[in-house]
């Protein structure tokens, strides 16, 4: 294509000079069908200044009373022109000059000196008044001043006025210039060709890429779709837990089928203003069209695709003029126009009906945590550019971090690569990966925290109360290291990490859970006699999974098989995180949950406590070997209850 910016016939279809060339651009300030409103508004506001603001530092008094002050002597000279005469209770030049100059440009009279002015009347008889009371008097010409008059009357309001414009208006409402085209959409528009992520740079997410295949081959060839007669969804929802990679893959999607690529946030449509999110919607839609075929990107969709089952009888009219919109324009193309929305959302569940039935978004993928082998493939991927160890194993770094999203993953290649750094180190060793993941699951280590003998001594042996219960539960995650030195809000931690990725979890398991949450608590009564809060979070950690084996799971005596709460599941198959006030049941039914949770704790409670009692001199040895050492590792603990302490010096 031809370059035509040099030919002065190029300006199709705009207004033009009478002898050639371009208007200037005014789309920043609403076009050229405002330009005589931002003119009016600009005199409007500049008469106001000068009339209402400027007027009143020297306003004028009636011509008798102005007459008066000439007959009282008080007016000592006066100073005539067309408009208004002007007194000065001062005979001299000088400081008349000064007065004079200030008066006339609007800036307020001399210090020394006060003014009177009244407006130019013709009397005869007042030329004859100043002559019988020897007042000085002259005419004065304005042209001297004509450069401070126009810079105090025109050329300060309208910097004024600027400002106020640029500054205030833009940080009040992001309006600025645009405060007429607030209907403008605000996506990040990417041209084609110019997206470089592809499907190789998305890894743990296999089925869900399997999925969009489908939608790259219709963009690059829909020929073949409409051939047969089949129509390609119209819209397609990712669903999943934040950061695993929904937002990277349709980009990854765009970057194959080589197509334009709208991104836009759902909170990015709603505005103080009710109206504005729906006109965004229209121009959004609008200019996809003109690029077709083209990808638009709706991320946390749930921003404006609320259900509007709750909001019977109130709620945010903007919000859900925006979703109507949406509906709307999602009706109003069919799907061999080559236009495809991609859309993403953690929270499912909380979207309206009508977003999710089939002619909108037809298919729903889901984006899930990625197994064993999608977090080594993602670990691969984000540390391709890093400097490694060749004795680092990125399978056992996979195998002990189930659970992590991609976004996990990365954080913990980058925190291993700083890590190194600090430490001086020119390759990212297996010690730094290590160092991330306990950074990453309990907090930073906090070195100059000093704690007391006592406090000391009764973290140590919190700490080895759980592991001792770890260590001696069936099916429980292996301890990986034991440390007394803070991390975050805690004084210690015990670090327990799967070794495989498991989806069900039995009710023997879910005690044994509990009874590592109370070890540590049984382990300080057991030395000092009586607890202490540094079990605080433990508590609630263990009465939150007997509560859910009553009311969730159905693993009481009374109500076996029976979930007692309205808490929905969402697609991702994880539990709503937000929490449920209502309640489904009867108050003797909850008197039940409640004393059924207190016996499930007692029993366990007294479970665990046999359990270190039968091997207190274990319990003093790795309590011991924390107060040494501060850190024991896997090995070191398995050496200690092992009953081999010389293996742990």
């Amino acid at each position: 294509m031809s370059d035509s910016s040099g030919d002065k016939n190029s300006n199709k279809g705009g207004p033009q000079f009478p002898f050639g060339g371009k208007l200037p651009d005014l789309k920043p300030f609403g076009g050229w069908k405002f330009l005589v409103l931002y003119i009016v508004i600009l005199f409007i506001g500049m008469s106001l200044y000068n009339n209402v603001f400027v007027n009143k530092l020297n306003p004028a008094i009636d011509f008798s009373e102005f007459k008066e002050r000439i007959s009282s002597g008080e007016i000592k000279r006066v100073e005539l022109t067309d408009a208004y005469f002007t007194g000065f209770t001062s005979a001299s030049r000088q400081q008349s000059s000064r007065s004079r100059l200030r008066t006339t440009s609007s800036y307020g009279p001399s210090s020394q000196d006060k003014v009177y002015r009244t407006v130019s009347i013709y009397d005869p008889e007042f030329i004859r008044l100043m002559d019988e009371k020897n007042v000085a008097y002259g005419a004065v010409s304005r042209e001297g001043n004509a450069i401070l008059n126009f810079i105090f009357s025109w050329v300060l309001p309208i910097a004024f006025f600027v400002f106020i414009w640029r500054f205030v208006f833009k940080r009040l409402g992001n309006m600025g210039s645009n405060v007429l085209s607030v209907g403008q959409n605000r996506a990040v528009i990417v041209a084609e060709g110019d997206i470089v992520t592809r499907f190789s740079d998305v890894a743990g997410v296999d089925e869900a890429k399997e999925e969009l295949v489908e939608v790259v081959d219709f963009l690059k060839s829909p020929q073949k779709y409409k051939e047969i007669g089949g129509k390609i969804p119209k819209g397609v929802l990712l669903v999943g837990p934040p950061g695993t990679g929904k937002t990277l893959l349709a980009r990854a999607v765009a970057g194959e089928a080589g197509v334009s690529f709208f991104r836009m946030s759902g909170a990015d449509f709603v505005e103080m203003f009710v109206g504005v999110g729906a006109a965004r919607v229209r121009d959004l839609f609008k200019q996809a069209r003109n690029k077709a075929p083209c990808i638009i990107f709706i991320d946390e969709l749930d921003a404006i695709g609320k259900s509007r089952l709750n909001n019977i009888g109130g709620g945010n009219d903007e919000r859900e003029q925006t979703l109507n919109q949406l509906l709307v324009e999602m009706d109003g193309f069919d799907g061999t126009s080559g236009l495809i929305i991609l859309a993403a959302t953690n929270r499912p569940d909380v979207l309206d009906p009508a977003l999710l039935r089939p002619g909108r978004f037809d298919r729903q993928v889901l984006v899930d945590r990625p197994d064993l082998k999608g977090r080594e493939a993602i670990l691969e991927i984000h540390s391709k550019d890093v400097k490694r160890d060749p004795s680092l194993d990125l399978e056992r770094v996979a195998r002990v971090t189930s659970g992590f999203s991609g976004a996990d993953l990365a954080n913990i290649v980058n925190e291993a690569a700083l890590l190194a750094v600090r430490a001086g180190r020119k390759m990212v060793t297996q010690r730094d990966f290590d160092e991330a993941i306990e950074k990453t699951v309990a907090g930073l280590q906090k070195k100059t925290r000093v704690l007391k003998q006592e406090e000391r001594r009764l973290t140590a042996y919190h700490e080895a109360g759980h592991a001792m219960i770890a260590a001696f539960t069936p099916n429980a995650d292996p301890v990986q290291k034991i440390s007394i030195i803070p991390r975050g809000f805690a004084l210690g931690y015990t670090l327990q990490l799967p070794l495989e990725d498991r989806y069900t979890v039995t009710k023997s398991d879910l005690l044994g859970r509990i009874d590592i949450l109370l070890g540590g608590r049984i382990a300080e009564e057991m030395i000092s006699g009586e607890y202490s809060t540094g079990a605080a979070n433990d508590l609630t950690k263990a009465t939150d999974i007997a509560r859910k084996m009553i009311t969730d799971y159905g693993m009481s005596d009374r109500f076996k098989n029976v979930a007692l709460t309205s808490r929905g599941m969402s697609m991702t198959g994880q539990e709503r995180q937000e929490p449920s006030f209502q309640r489904e049941y009867a108050e003797s039914t909850q008197q039940y949950v409640d004393e059924e949770i207190a016996r499930i704790i007692e029993g366990e409670f007294a479970r665990a406590r046999k359990i270190l009692e039968d091997r207190r001199a274990v319990l003093d040895n790795v309590a011991l070997a924390l107060l040494e050492k501060e850190t024991l590792d896997e090995k070191e603990f398995k050496a200690l209850i092992a009953g081999d302490g010389a293996a742990a010096a």
